[in-house]
């Protein structure tokens, strides 16, 4: 008899284990998971200007602004939205303005090619100043 209540124990023991390391692989996925969705909100979060802190992203800023936008990026990726979605979400609500990193369009397209010609220009004056003392 209590051999048999010392193998009906170790068996009692092996399945207890067996709970808990299935239990315990759930949590360290659920957490891998929820950790992955806290990088997209950071990285999204990073990417775009607070409105009331300006020349601070939303993820250095503090205001309420900044934490409802962070909330708002939360429930968007919770509800499978793609980065892409939120930030052309965004800049519809909000304009190209909050964006860190705007994309080449007709509207910013002498932000991107205004450092180019300045240094074009330079460049030729420099060139002129060298032909004209040779």
């Amino acid at each position: 008899m209590t051999r048999m209540f010392m193998k009906s124990k170790k068996l009692l023991t092996i399945k207890t284990l067996i709970v808990f390391i299935l239990i315990s692989f759930n949590f360290k996925n659920i957490s891998m998971a929820s950790t992955y969705s806290e990088d997209q909100t950071i990285n999204i979060a990073k990417n775009l200007r607070c409105l009331i802190c300006q020349g601070q992203t939303i993820h250095e800023s503090n205001s309420d602004f900044a934490e409802s936008m962070k909330k708002y990026i939360r429930g968007e990726l919770e509800n499978g939205k793609t980065n892409e979605e939120i930030f052309s979400s965004l800049v519809e609500k909000y304009g190209q303005w909050i964006v860190y990193d705007p994309g080449i369009s007709r509207n910013t397209l002498l932000l991107w090619a205004l450092p180019l010609l300045l240094f074009l220009i330079g460049g030729a004056i420099i060139v002129k100043e060298i032909y004209k003392k040779i």
